[in-house]
C-alpha cells in the first residue's frame, strides 16, 4: 500500500468492505460542511456553464484576491498541477523534498531537468537562474507551516516561475502568498478543496495568478472540466463560514490527541510538529513501516508508509487526522504491539 487512500485495495486484501476500513493514509478531513439532502434539487439538464461563475463568485469570496488575479478551476488539484506544468513546459524544476511523488511524476513525462532540495538540511540552498520551483506550504507529509517572505524573495532574485501549493493552507491561520501576485508575475498558487472540505470524491482544485497568466493557460483548457452536482456541492460548502473555524479548532485538538496517542505508544522516535490534518512519525531503531501497517491492517486501520516521498524511508509513516473514537481505536491497537 504505497500511497494513501486506496482503502478499496487494502479492503479487498482484507476481505472486508471499504466502509469498514479506519483510513489514516489520506489526510482528508472527517467532517463535511455540506447537508446533501440540500442538493437534491440539483438539474442535471442543460450543460453545466463552462464559465463556472457562480464557483469562482464563491471562490473569490472564500478567498479573497488582489486585482488583477484571477482564477481557474480543475477537476482536483492533480490536475491543476498537471496542467500547470504542461503549459509552463519548465527546463529546470525545483522540488523541496520531501513532497508528494505527483510533481515528480510529471516532470519526468514532460523531460524537465530536477533539481531537489532537502528542506530540511538545506532550505537556503541557491536554485539555478530562471528555473521553476515548487513549494508546499504547509508541507506534506510532515505539516511544517513556513514562513515564506525570505524564500519568495530569494527565488524572485533568481527570476524564477514559483508555484507554491496551498492545498493544506486552510487548516492553518496564515496568509495565502497569493498577495504577492501583484508584485511578481510569475507565481501561482494551487489550491485544493476536497482536504479541508471532507469531500475526496468531489474533484474540484484551482490555481490562482496573475490575470494575464491565467487567460494565457485558459487557451488550453477544454469546457465542462466539472459537472453541475460537483460545483453545486462546493459553492454549498463555501457559504459556510462557520465550518471554518469549526474545523480549525477541531483539527488541532484531535491533532493533540493523535500526538499523543503516538508518544504514548513509545513506538516512534520523533513526531514531527505538523500544523496541517496529519502527522508524521519516524519508527524507533529504524523500524519498518510495512510491518506496523501489517500489525494495524488486523483491526482495519490503514496507515501510509513514506518511502515514496524522496528524502524518508520506510520508517517514516503518516497518520491523517480523524475522529477521537479512530483515534482512541488507534491509540489501544498501537498501544498492544511490542516495542
Amino acid at each position: 500500500m504505497n500511497h494513501g487512500g486506496n482503502i478499496y485495495r487494502f479492503a479487498q486484501y482484507l476481505g472486508c468492505l471499504p466502509e469498514q476500513v479506519v483510513d489514516f493514509s489520506a489526510n482528508i478531513n472527517p467532517e463535511q460542511a455540506v447537508d446533501l439532502d440540500c442538493l437534491q434539487k440539483v438539474q442535471f439538464e442543460p450543460y453545466a456553464d463552462p464559465d463556472y461563475g457562480l464557483l469562482k463568485q464563491a471562490l473569490k469570496v472564500r478567498y479573497p484576491q488582489p486585482v488583477d488575479v484571477d482564477i481557474e478551476v480543475f477537476n482536483g488539484a492533480s490536475a491543476a498541477i498537471f496542467a500547470l506544468l504542461r503549459w509552463l513546459q519548465p527546463r529546470d524544476l525545483v522540488l523541496y523534498t520531501p513532497l508528494y511523488g505527483e510533481y515528480a511524476q510529471i516532470a519526468g513525462h514532460l523531460g524537465c531537468t530536477l533539481h531537489n532540495i532537502n528542506r530540511f538540511d538545506s532550505l537556503a540552498m541557491a536554485v539555478p537562474k530562471n528555473s521553476t520551483v515548487i513549494f508546499v506550504n504547509p508541507s506534506t507529509p510532515d505539516g511544517q507551516l513556513y514562513d515564506m517572505r525570505a524564500l519568495l524573495t530569494q527565488w524572485q532574485a533568481a527570476d524564477c516561475t514559483i508555484i507554491v501549493d496551498e492545498s493544506f493552507l486552510d487548516f492553518c491561520v496564515a496568509d495565502s502568498v497569493v498577495r504577492h501576485s501583484t508584485q511578481y508575475d510569475n507565481l501561482y498558487v494551487i489550491k485544493s478543496l476536497s482536504k479541508f472540505y471532507g469531500c475526496a470524491g468531489i474533484r474540484i482544485g484551482f490555481i490562482l495568478a496573475a490575470a494575464q497568466a491565467i487567460k494565457a493557460l485558459k487557451r488550453f483548457e477544454p469546457a465542462w472540466k466539472l459537472s453541475s452536482f460537483d460545483m453545486a456541492y462546493m459553492q454549498q460548502a463555501l457559504a459556510n463560514a462557520a465550518f471554518i473555524e469549526q474545523t480549525r479548532q477541531q483539527t488541532a485538538h484531535r491533532r493533540d490527541l493523535l500526538g499523543q496517542a503516538l508518544q504514548a505508544s513509545n513506538l516512534f522516535v520523533r513526531i514531527y510538529p505538523g500544523q496541517a490534518n496529519f502527522l508524521l512519525a519516524k519508527l524507533a531503531n529504524d523500524g519498518n513501516g510495512y510491518q506496523l501497517q501489517e500489525r494495524l491492517a488486523a483491526s482495519r486501520l490503514l496507515i501510509r508508509v513514506c518511502d515514496s516521498f524522496v528524502g524518508l524511508d520506510k520508517s517514516h509513516v503518516r497518520f491523517a487526522v480523524k475522529d477521537e473514537n479512530a483515534i482512541a481505536q488507534l491509540a489501544s491497537c498501537l498501544s498492544d504491539i511490542p516495542l
